[in-house]
């Protein structure tokens, strides 16, 4: 108990410490888990039950030895000497102390069970702390537990679990001893390419950016929806407009009767004293609602083709922008592919100048012999003195 306050304890000044800074990252690992993985020490673990079914049976046989002797002791007592009984109970004290003991050393806290078990899980368990603690400085946590420890958790995110990444890496271990050294260096960088991609921060940075990506992709399409259905409708009402301009031209459109202002009400009122001045006026303002109307609808004929025209630049360039943007990013992806191929280059030239250079010993100490027709000159240069 004290142990564990003191660990929560150290938690506690930690999290204070870094209330101010990054932030405390916490993994866990599950040994059984582990452990269930490993195949060696399935094999292992098999062979140790097997061990102690068979000194279970040896216990049960000596039970029964001491149940049926005193069964027996029982059963005779009344026909027994003060003597004989007494041996007898000396008997059965003796096997049942012998049982205990036997008891105590294999299956006790420093029995044979547990002791092989250390032994047998030792080795897995140095391995494990070895790459903890490489996956610990690789993805900067502050702590590791293990959950099938006695520290009690009470909750914890499957994200954080890292248990399959430490199952990986020992599977490989036993696969390194056959790999050359390229191979090894290969498997390295492929080990810690998956665990910076499995690590839940760089998951999570993913999914944001993904989604960041995802909706600035949405509103692009939406603004440029919007604008294409904006354009749609300008281009439709100003040959709505024209068609109406050329209807009133041609006197084929039917005329709408223009709205009456307090002037025209008045114009067109009827008066007793002048009863020819009524029609003059309706013409007149009849004219002149036509010819305000006209205005109007050229105005909006220009406001239309005005919209249309905007509406048509910032499709261009967004269109423009888009394009931009993946000709960037396809110069990445050619320069990135050409510095892996330059890479590539240099790592095959390297590995070419070193085996020249083995290939030049290995013919430096071979025997004369060998070396002799490299030194004889062609028949060419022969034929040249000559």
């Amino acid at each position: 108990m004290k142990r564990y306050l003191v660990l929560l304890l150290t938690v506690f000044i930690s999290l204070a410490a870094n209330a101010q800074g990054r932030g405390i990252k916490i993994g866990y690992i599950d040994m059984d888990y582990i452990l269930d993985k490993v195949p060696d020490y399935a094999e292992a673990k098999s062979q140790l039950e097997q061990k102690a079914a068979k000194w279970k049976q040896e216990m049960d046989v000596k039970r029964n030895d001491i149940t049926k002797l005193k069964e027996s002791l029982q059963a005779e007592k009344a026909l027994l000497t003060k003597e004989l009984i007494e041996e007898r109970e000396e008997e059965i004290a003796f096997q049942e102390k012998e049982l205990i003991d036997y008891q105590e050393k294999r299956f006790g806290p420093k029995g044979d069970l547990i002791t092989q078990k250390s032994v047998m899980v030792k080795p897995i368990q140095d391995q494990v702390f070895t790459i903890v603690q490489d996956l610990a400085e690789v993805r900067k946590y502050d702590f590791v537990f293990d959950k099938s420890s006695d520290l009690t958790m009470l909750f914890a995110a499957k994200k954080y679990d890292i248990s399959d990444l430490i199952v990986k890496r020992l599977s490989r271990t036993a696969k390194r001893e056959k790999l050359s050294s390229k191979e090894v260096k290969q498997l390295e960088e492929q080990e810690k390419k998956e665990e910076t991609d499995s690590d839940p921060d760089n998951v999570d940075k993913a999914k944001k950016l993904e989604d960041k990506k995802l909706a600035r992709q949405k509103a692009i399409e939406d603004r440029k929806a919007a604008a294409d259905a904006k354009r749609a409708a300008a281009l439709e009402k100003r040959d709505q407009i024209r068609a109406e301009n050329a209807a009133k031209r041609n006197g084929t459109a039917p005329k709408t009767a223009p709205a009456k202002t307090d002037d025209s009400k008045a114009a067109d009122a009827p008066t007793d004293d002048d009863d020819d001045a009524a029609p003059k006026a309706a013409n007149k303002t009849a004219a002149k609602a036509t010819t305000d109307e006209n205005k109007a609808a050229k105005a909006e004929e220009v406001k239309t083709e005005a919209a249309a025209k905007n509406a048509e630049a910032t499709a261009n360039r967004q269109k423009a922008a888009e394009d931009a943007k993946a000709e960037r990013e396809r110069k990445l992806e050619e320069r990135r592919k050409a510095i892996e191929d330059r890479k590539r280059q240099v790592q095959e030239q390297r590995e070419a100048a070193q085996k020249a250079r083995e290939e030049k010993i290995k013919a430096k100490n071979g025997t004369p012999a060998t070396t002799e027709p490299q030194t004889t000159p062609s028949p060419t240069n022969t034929e040249g003195e000559d």
